[in-house]
């Protein structure tokens, strides 16, 4: 096989006079000369000028829309407009063709609920390629973060006997036979016949083994597939999605917000710094896309200025309770504009509210901290108000909560009887408890959902479009 060069490292030189290969799909071919042709590493294409008149009509005729393509030709200073340079091919192969009566993806405006229809094609748009590269980046900018401040990537199972949130919306993993289960005398399913001798589901977070590879390496993360088994049919709510989560020893719930905000940041500028175009093509989309919208609806922000904003900004931090008095008292909730009015202390903070003190109270991301017991999970730290826990949430523009994080209940005899109160048995649980049996020490952590991460980034809508195949109720596609 030929070399081939990258259509970005082209485009990103200002070398010229030189020859070279390229291989990619063909985007447009216009008056059977000039190939808009696209290898995925950019947003941009490179034009392939073919010599139509010394080229077979049955090779013109095969260039299509879609095909694949190897060019060989001298890379030369662009004689029109739209491109700093493009290709002067001497030799152009078919690798693969398409046939254009078939192919669906047409040089014209596709929506993006088509485009999930086909989403095994969807990556050779302009916008889902600039979408999963970009995902890609902060992929690796969130290895890179943890890597240097000496965190060791732990991989946490999938297959689990646990519920770490006590939620109980978990798929369930069998190899027992769906049409005659074994049951036991009492008529219940016997899973000690099944694979692991005992009922196992999906993870739904590494969280609880991520602490006992804290509680030994002092700071580690999990990076990771979980799983909801959860009838949410949104656009903020997938069944299979990847999360972060990292765990500190002996930290507290302020060197977890001081983690956070170091890390959502680092990962932003990342991608600032290393995918304008990207970013280009989604915000002017994005502005496309709001001239149809009324002005109230529209983006106060271009995508760039809010991530630059978000940047450069310090989360202002408060308490749950000072946040319910500000929500209590804001117009929207007085004059019952909200979909869930606040009434009282305890309430559960829904989406709307998160993104009233974002984007309207105080315009910057923020940190809420000290949460009602009743409504956050097991192992979050007591405090000695007996009604709150060491909890928190940092909520973005545009998407609400973004980051859950807590300071761990590490006393055994206060986290025993959380469980008790969550109905958790403990007597399953005597792993995790051991950790504060022996050697135990205040620790922190945070789970940080990927794909929210990514929609933020890239200023997308809906989470199925920032995840390559959406997994959700009724839909197991590809």
């Amino acid at each position: 096989m030929s070399k081939r060069i990258k259509i970005k490292q082209i485009l990103a030189s200002d070398k010229v006079d030189y020859i070279t290969t390229v291989k990619g799909w063909v985007r447009t071919f216009r008056n059977d000369q000039f190939v808009a042709l696209s290898d995925g590493s950019t947003v941009a294409t490179l034009q392939i000028v073919v010599d139509r008149d010394n080229t077979a009509p049955e090779l013109l005729k095969r260039i299509t829309t879609g095909a694949a393509i190897s060019a060989t030709g001298t890379i030369i200073t662009s004689q029109g407009k739209g491109q700093k340079v493009e290709m002067n091919a001497t030799e152009v192969i078919i690798l693969g063709d398409s046939d254009p009566e078939k192919y669906p993806l047409q040089p014209k405006k596709h929506s993006l609920e088509f485009l999930r229809e086909i989403a095994h094609l969807r990556f050779r748009t302009n916008t889902f390629g600039s979408i999963f590269r970009l995902r890609h980046s902060i992929a690796f900018a969130i290895h890179q973060f943890f890597n240097d401040r000496g965190f060791v990537y732990l991989h946490t199972p999938i297959v689990t006997g646990s519920d770490a949130e006590g939620a109980g919306e978990m798929f369930q993993v069998t190899t027992l036979p769906l049409d005659n289960m074994p049951k036991t005398e009492g008529g219940e399913i016997d899973f000690k016949k099944d694979f692991f001798n005992k009922a196992t589901n999906l993870t739904v977070s590494g969280q609880l083994e991520a602490e006992l590879g804290a509680l030994a390496l002092s700071d580690v993360y999990t990076f990771g597939p979980t799983f909801r088994a959860e009838n949410s049919n949104t656009t903020r709510h997938l069944a299979e999605f990847w999360m972060i989560e990292p765990e500190m020893a002996f930290a507290d719930l302020t060197d977890d917000m001081d983690l956070a905000e170091d890390m959502l940041k680092y990962v932003i500028q990342y991608c600032l710094d290393n995918h304008d175009s990207d970013l280009e093509f989604l915000e002017n989309r994005l502005v496309n896309e709001d001239k149809s919208k009324p002005t109230a609806d529209r983006a106060p922000m271009l995508l760039r200025e809010k991530l630059k904003f978000c940047v450069e900004s310090d989360f202002e931090r408060l308490t749950y309770t000072e946040a319910i008095k500000i929500i209590m008292n804001s117009k929207p909730n007085k004059k019952k504009k909200f979909q869930y009015v606040i009434e009282e202390w305890g309430a559960d903070l829904q989406s709307e509210h998160e993104r009233y003190l974002v984007e309207k109270h105080f315009k910057k991301p923020v940190i809420l901290t000290d949460y009602p017991k009743e409504i956050k999970a097991f192992y979050m730290r007591l405090n000695e108000d007996d009604k709150t826990v060491r909890a928190m949430d940092i909520l973005f523009p545009g998407i609400g909560e973004i980051v859950g994080g807590s300071q761990r209940e590490e006393r055994l005899d206060v986290l025993l009887e959380r469980m008790k109160a969550f109905d958790i048995p403990a007597e399953e649980m005597e792993w995790f408890l051991d950790t504060r049996r022996f050697g135990t020490c205040e620790h922190a952590g945070f789970g940080l959902g990927f794909e929210r991460l990514v929609l933020f980034i890239t200023g997308m809508a809906n989470i199925r479009d920032v995840i390559p195949f959406p997994r959700f109720p009724g839909s197991a596609e590809f």
